[in-house]
């Protein structure tokens, strides 16, 4: 038998000399549909998985990083709000101001004369000669003497709408605070900043004007005098506390009453007060004469010849002096007095 294969098979590749004279085969045929091709194919889908998946983190880590700054820059914007009101607008400071302003309220205002070269407060002016006195013209005085009036009257009211303006700007940021997200807190932000800055600016301005300063003159005060040198002055706006009754300290007796009273802030100079009594619900016309005023030099006060079991109001202010502008307030005491007893009640308490 031979060793031939089958008409209808593949012939078989006959060898090819070589170079060498030797035989070498010839290269198979790769098909599109092989083993090799599908590998490479696979490796090629799984690469390009890998590369989506490494985009896809990159993109998710960027993703992430942003928001983690905005929300980093949200938490120092915040900060910085949260800071403001509880340092420079804090409610514990918006209190002690509206005390501040309830005790400028009763204060007395008085204008003062003093040399361009002296400070509001220094004693030395205490020692300028009263020549200074005798020439500055009187009634362009009592003129400065209203306008101090009117000045010292706005700038009670100022700082009472600017206490009222901060108050109700503090109410704006914590709104800011409590109701903004975070994406709504950033996109307003430049509109929070400006609020900052202009309480900020309010707050400057208050404090500024809690100090009474300089008295603004339109017109000479010194009438023209010739030869004789006028001197450099300078009017200025100066407050001294509230006159206050000792409430401890103030009692009344069977027909009479001792009071007193104090000053936070005594001047170095001696006052003078004026004192005011009045007997509460007067019912004859011998009662309706129990009143009258006092002039007193010192910090206490005995009214005698007062009837027993009768309540009177007493109240207390500085005395009006030429250099006074303002002063509103003045503190009123009830007091009523103690009831006679009869001596044969005293007696019948006296018995064992």
């Amino acid at each position: 038998m031979g060793s031939h294969s089958s008409g209808r098979g593949v012939p078989a590749r006959r060898a090819r000399p070589g170079p060498g004279g030797g035989r070498r085969e010839l290269a198979r045929d790769t098909l599109p549909g092989s083993a090799t091709a599908t590998m490479s194919f696979g490796t090629m889908d799984a690469y390009l998985n890998e590369i989506e998946n490494n985009l896809q983190s990159i993109l998710y880590n960027e993703e992430e990083d942003q928001e983690n700054e905005t929300w980093k820059m949200y938490m120092e914007r915040k900060n910085i709000v949260l800071e403001f009101l509880h340092s420079d607008l804090s409610v514990h400071l918006l209190k002690r101001h509206h005390k501040r302003i309830e005790l400028l309220k009763k204060c007395s205002y008085y204008i003062e004369i003093l040399p361009k070269h002296l400070a509001l407060g220094d004693q030395n002016h205490l020692m300028l000669p009263t020549t200074m006195f005798q020439l500055i013209d009187p009634w362009r005085f009592q003129r400065m003497k209203k306008v101090g009036t009117i000045q010292t009257k706005i700038q009670l009211l100022l700082l009472t709408d600017l206490l009222e303006q901060l108050e109700q700007g503090r109410e704006e940021l914590v709104h800011f605070l409590e109701n903004y997200d975070m994406v709504t807190f950033l996109a307003r932000w430049d509109l929070v900043k400006q609020k900052l800055s202009s309480l900020s600016e309010l707050m400057d301005n208050f404090l500024a004007m809690l100090v009474p300063g300089r008295l603004y003159v339109k017109h000479r005060l010194v009438s023209d005098v010739g030869a004789t040198k006028i001197p450099h002055i300078r009017l200025v706006l100066s407050t001294r506390m509230p006159v206050i009754f000792d409430r401890k300290e103030s009692v009344a007796h069977e027909d009479w009453v001792s009071l007193r009273w104090f000053i936070t802030c005594p001047q170095s100079q001696p006052e003078h007060y004026e004192l005011r009594f009045k007997l509460l619900e007067p019912q004859t016309q011998q009662e309706r004469i129990q009143c009258g005023i006092m002039p007193v030099t010192s910090n206490t006060c005995e009214i005698r010849n007062l009837l027993s079991d009768s309540s009177y109001r007493f109240t207390i202010k500085r005395a009006e002096t030429y250099m006074l502008v303002y002063e509103q307030w003045r503190d009123s005491i009830t007091l009523k007095t103690k009831p006679y007893l009869d001596e044969d009640m005293e007696s019948t308490i006296c018995e064992p």
